[in-house]
């Protein structure tokens, strides 16, 4: 029988010159797991000695930064950190270019466009653009909707491993808001599987009745997206079979918001 030799995890190192910059240093990897950690799991990534990240985690677990799970020996992201993250997205220094491609779509489109995160089990609303149309949804940044019965939201979960969509998915509870809206496991993960064959999404009167709403995400360079833009208008005025039409709008102003995204990101390397 031949042994199977585990290749050594490649280590991240912990740099600063001061307490504060070290715990900084593991903050930052913390916010970049998508998916439960335990202590063990710190020591293997980072090398530093138990006893240390041990005191290092009980500091951000006594600020809120991050919390225990059900069994009491994994960890993830607290409440302050999920605050802190929402706060920069919707505050961030990007917010006018941002602002500006919501904008030039909306004047494309004639209908009023979004741009929204995952946070947590929800979908909240980093900026949005209204249209001057009379009839309206008016939904302002900040506001928050389900993350199983919104277009973003099936997109974020659609591009999920099916472990990490139903850890999620387990603690958040699929309300029924319409007649369309899906309250069953299996018939959502058969919706999801198409979204991801499509590369986009749709919300058809799902979350609120006469609501009809198309998605695509942010592309990015870092992994995963947390960032989608979506158009959205009354379904008198946007049926399905239109929604299509708009489809190279929504991904032209997508890839505008990805080098956005990339360019901030190199000048703050």
């Amino acid at each position: 029988m031949t042994a199977i030799v585990k290749e050594p995890m490649e280590q991240t190192r912990i740099e600063g010159d001061t307490p504060t910059l070290r715990l900084f240093s593991l903050l930052e990897v913390i916010a970049g797991k998508d998916e439960f950690f335990s202590l063990q799991s710190l020591v293997e990534e980072t090398g530093l000695p138990k006893p240390t990240l041990h005191r290092m985690l009980q500091q951000l677990e006594t600020a809120g930064i991050i919390q225990r799970d059900g069994d009491d020996r994994h960890y993830s992201s607290g409440v302050r950190l999920r605050n802190l993250a929402e706060k920069l997205l919707l505050n961030s220094t990007t917010h006018s270019a941002r602002h500006a491609v919501l904008t030039q779509l909306k004047e494309e489109v004639g209908e009023s466009c979004n741009l929204t995160a995952l946070s947590g089990g929800e979908i909240i609303y980093v900026d949005r653009v209204e249209t001057e149309a009379p009839l309206r949804f008016y939904l302002h940044p900040g506001s928050r909707v389900p993350v199983h019965c919104s277009a973003t939201g099936k997109l974020f979960l659609a591009n999920m491993s099916p472990s990490q969509r139903r850890r999620l998915l387990k603690n958040v509870p699929l309300t029924q808001y319409t007649e369309k809206t899906i309250t069953d496991f299996d018939k959502l993960d058969d919706d999801l599987d198409l979204v991801k064959a499509n590369g986009y999404a749709i919300d058809n009167e799902e979350f609120l009745p006469g609501l009809f709403c198309v998605a695509v995400l942010v592309p990015s360079e870092r992994g995963r997206s947390n960032l989608g833009i979506a158009i959205q208008a009354p379904i008198m005025r946007l049926k399905p079979e239109q929604a299509l039409h708009f489809l190279p709008a929504l991904q032209r102003a997508a890839a505008a918001l990805a080098k956005i995204e990339a360019e901030s990101w190199a000048e703050a390397m």
